[in-house]
């Protein structure tokens, strides 16, 4: 493979994948499956990394601009060894609203290059010293309350814009709920796409869309690019962002390590410094912060097609997309009702996405230290506490993950200091009581020991 990645070996035959199989991101299909594969990725990203730019008012063309711009950026820091598609991230929704609020477009922008910036520094570390610190500094107790704290703390907004139009949020929601039930393989995974199509169309029906900009748009031309400014007052907003921007990267490279059978431990802090520089590069231009996407992991599950080859179509495609300015603004047409009821869906998926962390990881709420970590960061991050030092003002999402740092790490402290420390339980699941009570005896004789 070159320096960039970009040396594919023909997989098989190149036009079929045999049983337990998969094509390796350093092979490929023929050139048209390929193609193929790649414009799916793009489908495969479209509703979400669109839904980021048209809920904060930013420029849904630039934002694609920006995110195949990113995709091949991220495929060349990485040398072309982890498929990803670098997708808006709904992290950055809550703090680019609170941001323009404020300050305006363009200190969101500047809070996205900030971020990008720390999430590249961060990558740089990692890279030279592992990612073993930050599985110490975010645990799944911290990462999990992280996570929901940031979809929940949204919740107003996916009101608000329900509130608009609810007869079109509602089959918007409904469309969405009854796909991902209903459709299996790249149809159940486009849930959200298919609901705001099918929301879109009432809502037109409804009179609900307004197509004058579009129809005084060109076909052809650039994206709109906007320039950031910078203020001390974002970095409570952003900064919390890029804890989950590390721990979606992360999660990132070991799904796709798992899927491939390699291992790509070595390459995690190339995948962090490079989504860092895209986003970065976003923030510059008048993008929307980028990060892996699952919706795309999805796409390679279901085609066992691994190849970054696809991605360089995808990444392309999206560009190609960019220069229509009658294509943006079609996007931006979406309503209100539209978004209400995709946002009522999409910022609750986020929530819950923390409370999976802490399932998978077994977090155990009996030990009052995840109990409080948990229960104090959601309703700090939930209610939008303010708190408000000169220029700085950080709000719930900022305060939120502070406390469940601080929390988690100092009761940790405390409790190893007094020797309260809980006792561990052993993984028992399915097993008799009198086997289940053996392990848990055998489980804190261990814990005395080492105390």
């Amino acid at each position: 493979m070159s320096m960039l990645g970009t040396k594919w070996k023909l997989h098989g035959n190149g036009t079929t994948i045999r049983p337990g199989h998969v094509v390796a991101p350093n092979e490929r299909l023929a050139w048209p499956l390929t193609i193929g594969v790649g414009m799916q990725h793009v489908v495969a990203m479209f509703g979400a990394t669109f839904l980021v730019p048209i809920l904060t008012g930013m420029p849904p063309a630039t934002t694609l601009f920006f995110s195949g711009v990113g995709t091949l950026l991220f495929l060349v820091i990485t040398r072309g060894q982890v498929p990803s598609y670098l997708g808006s991230s709904f992290a950055f929704i809550a703090p680019i609203i609170a941001s323009q609020q404020q300050f305006g477009v363009s200190g969101a922008l500047g809070g996205v290059v900030l971020a990008g910036a720390v999430l590249a520094l961060i990558g740089a570390i990692v890279q030279r010293f592992g990612a073993e610190w930050i599985n110490r500094l975010m645990p799944p107790t911290v990462t999990g309350a992280i996570v929901a704290l940031i979809g929940l703390n949204l919740a107003p907004a996916a009101k608000n814009n329900f509130d608009a139009a609810p007869i079109t949020a509602v089959v918007t929601l409904g469309t969405i709920i009854l796909t991902s039930v209903l459709f299996r393989g790249i149809l159940g995974r486009l849930s959200i796409l298919v609901g705001v199509v099918v929301g879109y169309l009432v809502a037109m029906g409804r009179g609900e869309v307004n197509f004058a900009k579009m129809d005084a748009a060109a076909w052809v031309g650039l994206p709109t690019f906007q320039t950031p400014s910078f203020h001390l007052g974002v970095i409570g907003l952003f900064v919390p962002v890029v804890l989950v921007l590390v721990a979606e990267n992360i999660g990132h490279v070991k799904s796709v390590a798992a899927m491939t059978g390699q291992n790509l431990d070595g390459v995690s802090g190339r995948a962090l410094m490079a989504d860092g520089a895209a986003t970065v590069l976003a923030g510059l231009g008048g993008g929307s912060g980028t990060t892996t996407y699952a919706e795309n992991i999805g796409v390679m599950a279901a085609t066992k097609v691994y190849s970054t080859a696809a991605y360089w179509v995808a990444g392309l495609f999206a560009i190609l997309l960019s220069f229509s300015p009658r294509f943006g603004e079609l996007i931006a047409t979406v309503p209100q009702g539209v978004l209400g009821g995709a946002a009522t869906m999409l910022y609750g998926m986020i929530g819950i996405l923390g409370v999976k962390i802490w399932v998978q990881n077994k977090v155990n709420f009996s030990n009052p230290v995840n109990l409080t970590t948990g229960a104090v960061a959601l309703i700090i991050g939930i209610a939008d506490y303010t708190w408000t030092i000169g220029e700085l003002k950080f709000t719930g999402i900022a305060l939120g993950s502070a406390a469940a740092l601080v929390i988690y790490h100092g009761m940790k402290g405390l409790a190893r200091w007094r020797g309260t420390e809980a006792e561990p339980e052993a993984e028992t699941s399915g097993l008799p009581p009198a086997a289940k009570a053996a392990i848990n005896a055998a489980a804190k004789r261990a814990h005395k020991k080492r105390r």
